[in-house]
C-alpha cells in the first residue's frame, strides 16, 4: 500500500534502508518465506544470512536444516529503488524472491547430491514419472576424496564467497563443502574457520593428485577474497 509506505518516498541508499518502511517490508518478508517453509516441509528450523543480489536492497538467503545440514532454498529482498524507478514504479515499494527449485526437489524426492540433476544416467532418470513424487534410490557412485582447508577470517567475511571460489576451481567435482572447526584466538581476537571438501565425480574415481592440484590452486587463490590460508 503506497501510503504506509510514503514516509519513505525519496530515501536511497543507507537512508532507505535505515528507514522504517523497509524494516516493515523485510519483516513481512520474512513471515510470509518462513510461512511458505513451514507449509511446504511442516515446521523446520531456519535461518537468514545476509546477502547481495543486484536487483534488491537489502537482500537475505533463507536456510533450513534438512537432515542434520542447512541447505539453501531461496534468496530474496527488498526491491531496490533503482528497480521501480526504471519501472516507473517509484510510488511503489515491495519484495522479491527466487526459488531453488532444484533445492526442493532434493527434499521431496530425497536426492541427495545436486548434480544428479544434470546428469545423462538412464539410472536416475528412469525413478522419476510426471506428477509422481518418489523417494530415489541410490546406485553405485565413485569414493570421494577429502581434503581441509583452515584460514583467518578478513572483516565482513561472507561464506558463500569462499563456496563460489571453490566451485569456481573445481567445478562440479565439489560434491559438499561442510565447516568442521572454528576458533577465536583469544589474545588477537582473530577468528579462523575450518572447512573440509568433499570431491567425488559422478563418472569415474578421482586421484589424489588431481584433487591435491585443484586444493593447491584453491589455496592459492583464497587471497582473492582476503583470507589468510593457516
Amino acid at each position: 500500500d503506497p501510503e504506509v509506505v510514503k514516509g519513505a518516498n525519496g530515501l536511497e541508499g543507507e537512508e532507505w534502508m535505515a528507514s522504517p518502511e523497509c524494516k516493515m517490508i523485510s519483516k513481512d518478508l520474512k513471515a510470509v518465506l518462513e510461512g511458505l517453509m513451514d507449509h511446504l516441509f511442516g515446521p523446520v528450523e531456519k535461518r537468514w544470512a545476509d546477502d547481495y543480489f543486484p536487483f534488491t536492497q537489502p537482500s537475505y538467503e533463507l536456510e533450513i536444516m534438512y537432515q542434520g545440514e542447512w541447505l539453501e532454498v531461496l534468496g530474496c529482498g527488498v526491491v531496490h529503488e533503482e528497480v521501480l524507478q526504471m519501472s516507473d514504479r517509484s510510488d511503489r515499494r515491495g519484495w522479491a524472491f527466487g526459488l531453488g527449485l532444484e533445492r526442493l526437489a532434493m527434499i521431496l524426492f530425497e536426492i541427495p547430491d545436486i548434480r544428479l540433476f544434470w546428469t545423462q544416467d538412464e539410472r536416475f532418470h528412469s525413478q522419476f514419472k510426471e506428477g509422481e513424487i518418489t523417494k530415489f534410490e541410490a546406485y553405485s557412485k565413485f569414493p570421494p576424496v577429502f581434503k581441509d582447508i583452515a584460514f583467518w577470517l578478513p572483516e565482513g567475511y561472507v561464506e558463500n564467497d569462499f563456496f563460489e571460489m571453490a566451485r569456481g576451481i573445481a567445478g562440479d567435482l565439489v560434491e559438499k563443502i561442510d565447516l568442521i572447526d572454528e576458533f577465536t584466538n583469544p589474545k588477537t581476537n582473530r577468528s579462523s574457520k575450518c572447512y573440509r571438501l568433499s570431491y567425488r565425480s559422478m563418472d569415474r574415481s578421482l586421484t589424489n593428485e588431481e584433487i591435491d592440484a585443484l586444493q593447491d590452486s584453491l589455496r592459492d587463490r583464497a587471497s582473492d577474497i582476503g583470507l589468510e590460508v593457516r
